[in-house]
């Protein structure tokens, strides 16, 4: 077998060829693999949905709305069943958590107490902070009444139990449920006055 000759020529081709056959490859991977990425992201959507509302016959996820609170937007789906709303589903986020992005799923009823709760995503400090995806600590804001509670913090004069030394984790999960509860705001064109719509980021 002939020995190529090494020279700048061929070493320019073969580079070209490697850089060809490797971006085809991603490529299809990439083809091949998306879809399926794609599902298991709406599969989680709608178990989060799930978790945080009432049974529903229809699929959230195609009612879909986005609404923009203090320069942030926010996913609203809505839940229905036999057509009438059961509840909506907010994802709320904040980047004012001890390890930065903090998402909650947020379920209202009709009536604008909260169903239930779901973190989502956050980098909050094991065994201190990751506390607010317990039930213990989530417990309490189900059934959650803007129009009787504040939802911060005790120690800044609200009704919500913080973590025990993660405080900033805590303020960090109530300003997902106060942008949330503006979101409902207007989402349903509720004009109570509550601490949720003044002050939503502090």
């Amino acid at each position: 077998m002939a020995k190529i000759e090494s020279s700048l020529k061929n070493m320019v081709i073969s580079l070209l060829v490697i850089t060809f056959v490797a971006g085809l490859s991603l490529a299809l991977v990439q083809q091949v693999t998306q879809d399926p990425i794609a599902k298991a992201h709406e599969q989680k959507q709608v178990n989060a949905i799930a978790n945080v509302v009432s049974e529903f016959d229809n699929n959230p996820l195609e009612t879909k709305t986005r609404i923009a609170v203090d320069g942030d937007s926010l996913d609203v789906y809505t839940a229905t069943k036999n057509k009438e709303i059961v509840g909506y589903a907010i994802l709320s986020y904040t980047n004012s958590g001890f390890g930065g992005l903090v998402q909650v799923m947020i379920g209202f009823n009709p009536d604008g107490t909260i169903y239930n709760t779901v973190v989502v995503n956050h980098q909050e400090t094991p065994g201190l902070g990751d506390q607010m995806t317990t039930e213990k600590f989530r417990s309490q804001f189900k059934g959650f009444d803007f129009q009787k509670q504040k939802a911060t913090v005790k120690k800044d004069g609200g009704d919500v139990d913080a973590i025990t030394a993660a405080t900033i984790s805590s303020r960090a999960f109530c300003n997902t449920i106060r942008k949330a509860y503006c979101a409902y705001n207007q989402l349903t064109n509720n004009t109570a006055s509550t601490d949720a719509e003044s002050g939503a980021t502090k």
